[in-house]
């Protein structure tokens, strides 16, 4: 067998080189390409490839390359050759954006802006992640009473632990400039520079009233914040601290996308590596300082305002609106003057009345992700698995929920909906149980965590809340899952044994090596009666093209399907829609029930069997309702194929005929 390199070069060949690739993506066992032009594809040579198991035209210049079980290696090792790393093809997810931004409907815009917001940040979710473990175990510390963590006279050594999580958070504009320039094909280090312009001791210093006595400043009365005018060649300048505002950055990124573009249109193309960053800086820069900066400051600062007057004028509404405006709150950066308003209400009251209904928010945003974990866990999907175990640990102990939010819930919108009626459930209950005490409070600044409930008043009603909030959240996304029917699909093929042709194109195993002198197979029986057809008439194009080798395609008469040989079982869907099935002598067999049957997970699919269990030829496999399968949209079309034709002399497909279970209908040549 040629190794993925080899693999690698030789499609790239046979598709018509980098130059002939717009994009590049790949699923659970197939390449993935737009071509520039089609009619430049080697079919023949790539057919021939050791490795290839065939290719699938998709029409127009879309085409597909059935490699099988190896496609992630070969996928990875073609985004490492020569022409195919310097831009000229795209990564799954940005394919997947491109065909989503091509959408028509009135929703299309919803999709780009939650993919802005994701791609914006999802990069960073590992420092993320890191500085949030950090504040984790200090909140722990502080709880135990070990260490004062929020106390302003902290010891040298636990200012310097301060630095290792606020690293992140205060220069967060910075990165999510970054990142979101790269989403909009800006460059990004342009986009963090401009941000980064706003973070530097030299305009941190224009509010030094010593240094610059002109300065004109106010004081807002309810947040109980200084703010200072400067005046930058006779322009006043609102001077803010950006630190840890992702609200700005959003916004001056998108403005910038539109300078930019319009620049490179503007300058020719032997001048544009000078002067549109520096044509871009001069007006960005002084754009973001005087009007986008202060605009995002001044919208938070006016939504903190209005959540203190509903507070006092309708305390009921307010335990339920908390809870659900903050899932969007926390993306746009928003609840950063939230924070401030909850210290404010500390020093002045004594108390705040913020950080109890923001629990709810929290504990559902976590329920959510523990729902997460637990299908992850169920479906072996090792990737969300880590990221889910990481961000509830971060959230349990530390109430950070920015892992949850950009690590999984802006990814797959269908957790939002499930998690709002955790979001208001928890906040019923705060409103309901807290009208005699007037709401739950605190007089701390804490972390919404496992580890800072006793801080809450009354503590026995903001258990029941996160609980309520927690539990309501777990349970609705554990039911009703968080992806669509084909990110589902995606995720059970690329954990395994969920893909017809990742079935068919695993390895073999060293014990599964064939018998010696074990009786020859000469043919394969039917697993279902019906009527036999090709499987080009099949109705399904991989099966078609003898990608996955020769067989037939039967229209089955029953649900009851049984094994057309004698062997062991290589591979068994938990959805039990597909059975590996190879001979003592080394023929390998696939059984596929239905066409695109894995949409189903497995309801109305009865398994009998078990992976690496023998079975003989009338052994039963599974049972199938065929009129749920019907009922659902999916063809009942049970397909079967020698998945190592090749190496055989000759296999020849009985067609045309209705047959019963048992029947012969693949000869086999050695």
């Amino acid at each position: 067998m040629s190794t993925e390199q080899q693999i690698a070069e030789a499609v790239l060949s046979g598709i018509g080189g980098a130059g002939n690739i717009t994009s590049f993506s790949h699923c659970a066992t197939r390449l993935r390409f737009e071509l520039v032009d089609a009619s430049k594809v080697d079919a023949d040579a790539l057919d021939r490839t050791d490795g290839v198991l065939g290719v699938v035209p998709q029409g127009g210049d879309r085409y597909q390359v059935v490699i099988g079980g190896a496609v992630a290696g070969v996928y990875a090792a073609m985004q490492s050759l020569p022409g195919m790393s310097a831009g000229a093809v795209m990564t799954d997810a940005e394919v997947k954006a491109q065909a989503r931004s091509k959408a028509r409907g009135k929703f299309a815009w919803l999709d780009a802006f939650f993919e802005y917001l994701s791609d914006s940040f999802r990069p960073i979710l590992g420092v993320l992640l890191g500085a949030s473990l950090i504040i984790a175990f200090a909140a722990m510390l502080d709880a135990l009473g070990i260490v004062d963590f929020r106390a302003a006279d902290k010891s040298a050594s636990w200012v310097f632990v301060d630095a290792l999580w606020r690293a992140v958070f205060y220069f967060l504009p910075i990165m999510v400039a970054y990142n979101a320039a790269k989403k909009l094909d800006v460059d990004p280090w342009l986009g963090g520079t401009i941000m980064a312009a706003l973070m530097t001791p030299e305009f941190m210093s224009l509010s030094n009233k010593e240094r610059f006595p002109e300065l004109t400043c106010t004081t807002n009365e309810l947040l109980n914040t200084e703010s200072c005018t400067a005046h930058i060649f006779g322009l006043p300048l609102q001077l803010n601290d950006y630190g840890g505002n992702v609200f700005v950055p959003l916004i001056m990124v998108a403005v910038l996308a539109l300078v930019y573009k319009g620049l490179k249109m503007a300058i020719p193309t032997n001048l544009q590596m000078v002067f549109v960053p520096f044509i871009a800086m001069g007006i960005m820069i002084p754009a973001t300082a005087f009007l986008i900066g202060p605009l995002g400051v001044w919208l938070g600062n006016g939504l903190g305002i209005g959540m203190a007057w509903m507070n006092s004028h309708a305390p009921f509404v307010f335990a339920l609106i908390i809870p659900m405006v903050y899932p969007f709150l926390v993306p746009l950066g928003l609840h950063w003057p939230l924070n401030a308003l909850m210290l404010v209400n500390i020093q002045t009251l004594g108390y705040d009345f913020i950080q109890g209904p923001m629990g709810a928010w929290n504990f559902a945003c976590f329920g959510a992700t523990a729902g997460v974990l637990f299908l992850s866990m169920r479906d072996k999907d090792v990737q969300m698995r880590q990221t889910a175990t990481g961000a509830l640990a971060a959230g349990l102990l530390g109430g950070i929920s920015e892992p949850s939010l950009y690590g999984i819930h802006l990814r797959f919108k269908r957790i939002y909906p499930l998690m709002l009626i955790g979001c208001f459930a928890g906040g019923l209950t705060i409103a309901i149980l807290g009208l005699a005490s007037g709401g739950v409070t605190t007089s701390a600044f804490a972390f919404t965590s496992l580890l800072t409930i006793p801080v809450f008043d009354p503590m026995w009603i903001y258990a029941i809340a996160i609980a309520v909030a927690f539990f309501t959240a777990f349970t609705l996304v554990a039911l009703f899952d968080y992806r669509t029917a084909e990110q589902k699909a995606e995720a059970l093929a690329s954990a395994g044994g969920a893909s017809a042709a990742a079935t068919a194109a695993a390895p073999i195993e060293e014990d599964e090596a064939p018998v010696a002198n074990a009786e020859p197979t000469t043919a394969v029986f039917a697993p279902v009666g019906g009527q036999v057809l090709s499987l080009a008439d099949s109705g399904d194009k991989v099966f078609a093209s003898g990608a996955l080798g020769e067989g037939v395609a039967i229209v089955p008469n029953s649900g009851r399907i049984v094994s057309p040989v004698a062997g062991v079982l290589r591979t068994v869907a938990k959805t039990g829609h597909a059975f590996g099935i190879k001979t003592d002598d080394g023929v390998e067999v696939l059984v596929h029930v239905g066409i695109d049957t894995v949409s189903m997970d497995g309801e109305g699919f009865e398994v009998l069997v078990e992976k690496k269990q023998r079975v003989e030829v009338g052994d039963a496999l599974v049972n199938v309702d065929l009129a749920k399968v019907a009922s659902a949209g999916y063809a009942t079309t049970t397909l079967m194929t020698v998945t190592n034709s090749k190496t055989m002399s000759a296999v020849t497909p009985i067609v045309d005929t209705v047959v019963n279970a048992g029947d012969p209908v693949i000869d086999i040549v050695r």
